[in-house]
């Protein structure tokens, strides 16, 4: 019998790959500029979500965006910009 639970949630890989993660941020930062993303460290000293604080108010709309996977984080964002978007266009 395996010592293991047996409805353990399946790896995140970017937690065991550093370079896919790093990768991942890189892209984040030169498609978002608007924001700063970086990611959060959890309790026990290890990388957890994908953070991006904005800077730019035409960027985004929330201040605080955080998601647990950067595909998550990307869709967010992209959510932003068009909230962003008809925002400005509604106030004009």
């Amino acid at each position: 019998m395996s010592a293991e639970w047996p409805n353990q949630a399946a790896p995140n890989p970017y937690e065991t790959d550093a370079r896919a993660a790093d990768e991942a941020l890189a892209k984040l930062r030169r498609d978002f500029t608007g924001h700063r993303i970086w990611r959060a460290v959890r309790w026990d000293g290890r990388l957890g979500d994908w953070v991006a604080s904005l800077h730019d108010p035409q960027a985004g709309v929330d201040l605080t965006v955080i998601r647990s996977t950067p595909a998550a984080l990307r869709e967010a964002l992209v959510n932003e910009a068009e909230r962003a978007r008809v925002t400005r266009v509604e106030t004009r």
